[in-house]
Order: structure tokens, then C-alpha cells, then sequence
């Protein structure tokens, strides 16, 4: 089963186990956040000052360099990074685009941690093509106006439309339950990001204050991981892939799952504006590959799961929780009216955290290339939200899975294929999140054997409904045969 510890090249050494003191005042914090949002700007424009080779758009009238970055390991962005780079599509569009218009197109690919550096790239001009999450577009956006250097959401990669891709998740066994065991512990997180927005959000609607109530962590996602570990972190809230990865490992157990906030979260494709309007048709073909890579990912999803575990050193079970064809996340370029609707949203919490100034989202919003890329089809595609079934076995040795209706037949599926079970997958019975199956918190009501991803809905569940109780994984199978 998918317990079975895995390692990853990307998760460093445990960071030292000392914890600092929890805060007496959210004074001091307040002062060093303001701080930090006043140095941003010249942190990205120092960073774009440092950032590697000349102007992103290297070109002449014959020979056009097209720079993107990426971010191999935030794996909800793979059909406009990893896997688009690994399957070409690009490039062959591109091929295409010389043939007609008589130049010679080449691509250079530059591997990000998190969308932070890409912005700074991109208003220094270096880079022409970026893919990030819903928060650090809205920096990035920000930042681009603010530089005199303006970008664009021209697509979304991967999304999901109740918050899922974003999790809480703290050591195996831990005695914290529930959000408001967090008052007064020690969480780390990637401030400006989606999951961050996800934490402080989670931690307002508990009732507890996200700056004086706990002590945040700022530090990125493999440092957090590293700081779980120790114990010097008592929680850790990131986004995908690193809760799966944690939980797949042994190494950590969903706290809060982000679908219970029911606000969507995506991450998009942004292109510096100067670029668009000097290379329409590199972004057209940009997107008409990205499109591509979609469908093949949902054509062959667990053959996608394997080359992005290929390329991020990643488990393909954890990948295939995310991309697989019943994930998390929903992959589809089109501009919905539900994400760009939750990007305004993003704005209040970016801006009460002093990380943005104002941002105008209609602005930055333009589907202009990704509908050309469709054609009469697009208004159709953007209005479909059409997601596969998440409950699903992968047996080993095999190059599908099996998908079922529900978690009764998927249990008696595992119980009947016993040792021979990959990774199994269920829907969580409250939120639909999906969870690995033996990293879910089990539930018996009545004749129901229901999954859950993380404790606290578990034991919302097991309140409302008299008699109910949990269970272990074996003791759910057992009881499924």
C-alpha cells in the first residue's frame, strides 16, 4: 500500500529540533511583515539583477529564444511545465509557427522552487512565460504594474474548486485534532502563498487570530518539511504536492483539509505583456501545446504520473494523487468565472497581510489567446466542469487503475486484491477531497464504512451522527469483504 515509505531527493535533513518562544504580542510580527512587504520590491529586483543570462526574448529578425519558467515540483502546473517540456509539444508548435513566418524558435526552460523568483525574472525581462499559483500571480500582477513591466493570466494549469490542493498537516500521532489546537503551536508556512491564504483563512473562520494566536514559520516548503520533522514546527501548511508527499511517506497526517473552506484555488499561466504584443503567435502556440498536453494527461494519466515522477524524483502514487484522472486537481487552460471570481477574493487577504498593493483582476485577466487557441468551442469548455470519479486502486504491475463509485466497492476491490494494491484512493465523505486510503481517517455509521482526509471532519462527523465510530484502515477492510 501507498504506506510504504518512499524517499525524496528534495526533502533536506531535519532542520535543528530547538523551538522558538511562541510571541507575547503580535506587535513585533506586525512590524517585521511590514517590513518585509516594504523591502519586496527591491528583494525581486535584486534578484532579477542576479538571475541568469541576458533578456528573456534573445532574438533577432531570424532566431526567436522563448524563455519559461517553471515549477517542476508544484506538480498542478505540469501541462505548462513538466510534462509539456517532457512531451515537446511546445517546440513542435513552434517548428510549425517557423515554417510558417520563416524564423527558427528556440526554447530555454528555467526550473523554479516557488513563483516568487519567476516574477522577478519576468519584470526584468528575463523571463517571457511563467506558471505560479493563484497568490503569486496576484504579486506577480502587482509587482508587473508596479515596475513599469505589466504580465497577464492568459491560462490556468490545474484547479480545484474547493480548496483541496492546499493542506494542514502535522506528525503522525500527534495530539492536535482540530484548528483550535493550533492556538498558541508553532506553524510553518510559505507566506504570499495559496496555502498560506488557506491557513490564515482556516484560522480566522476557527476563531483564532493567524498573527497572535500562533507563531508562523516563514520558510519554504522543503525547510517546513524539515522543521515537522524536528519538531520544531508543531503544524505545517503547504500546497501540492508536498502534503501528499509528507503523508505517503509516514511522515505526516492531514490536520485541516482545504476543501472545507469551499473556495477554489488554481494555478495559472502568466506572459509578460510586452512579449505578447511583440510574439501574439508564440503564445498561441504556447497555449495550443499547452491544450495538448492537457488532453494527454487526461488521456494517459498514470503514463503523465510516471514522466512527472521521473523528472521531480517525486513517487508516482503521490503525483498520480494530485494528476491522476480522478485528482485533485482539474486540469483545464480555460478561464472560469469561479477562479477569476476567487482571485478578487485573494486580494483582501494578500493586501491585509501587506503583501500587495490594489489590483485590478479584470485587468490582469485575458482570455484573448487561450479562446483563439479554441476556437468557437471555448465558451463551452470554459463553462464544464466535469471531474472523474476520485475513488480509485492502482494495482502494482499494472499501467491503469480502477476506478469505482464509491468507497464500499473500492474497499472490497483492495480486500480481494490484498498485496497486490499500489495506492488506493478515496473521496472524503464531507468535503470530496481525495486521500490516500490508508492515510484516511475511517468512519463506521450504521452499515457505512466513509473516508475522511484529515481528523477534524472525521470527528465532525462522528459529533453529528450518534453511534458512529472510527475505525482503522485494516479493520474497514476487513469489514468490507
Amino acid at each position: 500500500m501507498s504506506s510504504r515509505s518512499t524517499g525524496s531527493p528534495f526533502v533536506p535533513s531535519p532542520a535543528p529540533s530547538r523551538r522558538p518562544p511562541a510571541p507575547s504580542s503580535a506587535a513585533p510580527r506586525a512590524a517585521r511583515r511590514r517590513a518585509l512587504a516594504a523591502a519586496l520590491p527591491a528583494v525581486l529586483l535584486a534578484a532579477s539583477l542576479s538571475g541568469c543570462g541576458s533578456a528573456a526574448d534573445a532574438s533577432d529578425d531570424k532566431t526567436v529564444t522563448v524563455t519559461v519558467g517553471y515549477q517542476s515540483k508544484t506538480i498542478n502546473t505540469v501541462t505548462a511545465g513538466t510534462l509539456l517540456r517532457s512531451l515537446g509539444f511546445f517546440e513542435r508548435a513552434l517548428r510549425a509557427q517557423g515554417k510558417r513566418d520563416g524564423r527558427t524558435y528556440k526554447v530555454r526552460w528555467q526550473d523554479y522552487a516557488t513563483g516568487a523568483p519567476i516574477t522577478a525574472q519576468m519584470v526584468a525581462g528575463k523571463v517571457d512565460i511563467g506558471s505560479m499559483g493563484d497568490f503569486p500571480l496576484l504579486i506577480n500582477a502587482a509587482r508587473g504594474r508596479q515596475l513599469h513591466a505589466p504580465t497577464r493570466l492568459v491560462s490556468v494549469t490545474g484547479y480545484n474548486l474547493r480548496g483541496a490542493l492546499n493542506t494542514i498537516v502535522t506528525k503522525p500521532g500527534s495530539r492536535l485534532r482540530s484548528l483550535a489546537d493550533l492556538r498558541g503551536k508553532t506553524v510553518s508556512s510559505s507566506v504570499g502563498s495559496a496555502s498560506d491564504g488557506t491557513l490564515v483563512r482556516a484560522l480566522r473562520q476557527a476563531g483564532i487570530d493567524p498573527e497572535a494566536d500562533i507563531h508562523k514559520l516563514n520558510q519554504q516548503p522543503a525547510v517546513g518539511a524539515s522543521a515537522l520533522q524536528s519538531g520544531s514546527a508543531d503544524a505545517l501548511s503547504q500546497f501540492v504536492a508536498w502534503p501528499g508527499l509528507l503523508a505517503f511517506q509516514g511522515k505526516a497526517q492531514a490536520l485541516y483539509d482545504g476543501g472545507a473552506l469551499g473556495l477554489p484555488t488554481f494555478h495559472g499561466v502568466t506572459v509578460r505583456d510586452a512579449f505578447a504584443a511583440r510574439r501574439p503567435a508564440v503564445v498561441r502556440a504556447f497555449l495550443t501545446a499547452q491544450r495538448e498536453a492537457t488532453r494527454s494527461l487526461q488521456a494517459h494519466p498514470v503514463d503523465a504520473a510516471r514522466r512527472v515522477a521521473e523528472a521531480t524524483g517525486l513517487p508516482p502514487e503521490v503525483v498520480y494523487l494530485y494528476n491522476g484522472a480522478g485528482g485533485l486537481a482539474t486540469f483545464d487552460p480555460t478561464l472560469k468565472p469561479q477562479l477569476v471570481a476567487a482571485l478578487k477574493k485573494d486580494v483582501t487577504v494578500l493586501r491585509a497581510a501587506k503583501l500587495t498593493g490594489p489590483v485590478n483582476v479584470d485587468s490582469f485577466v485575458n482570455d484573448r489567446y487561450v479562446k483563439q487557441s479554441y476556437g468557437s468551442g471555448y465558451a463551452k469548455a470554459r463553462s464544464s466542469t466535469a471531474h472523474p470519479s476520485p475513488d480509485e486502486v492502482w494495482l502494482r504491475g499494472e499501467d491503469r487503475t480502477h476506478s469505482f463509485t464509491g468507497p464500499d466497492a473500492l474497499l472490497r476491490f483492495a480486500a480481494a486484491h490484498h498485496g497486490k494494491v499500489r495506492a488506493a484512493y478515496v473521496a472524503d465523505a464531507t468535503t470530496g477531497t481525495r486521500w490516500f486510503a490508508d492515510k484516511s481517517v475511517w468512519v463506521r455509521d450504521g452499515a457505512r464504512l466513509l473516508p475522511f482526509a484529515a481528523r477534524a471532519t472525521a470527528d465532525a462527523w462522528t459529533r453529528k451522527h450518534r453511534g458512529a465510530r472510527p475505525l482503522s484502515y485494516a479493520a474497514a477492510l476487513e469489514q468490507a469483504r
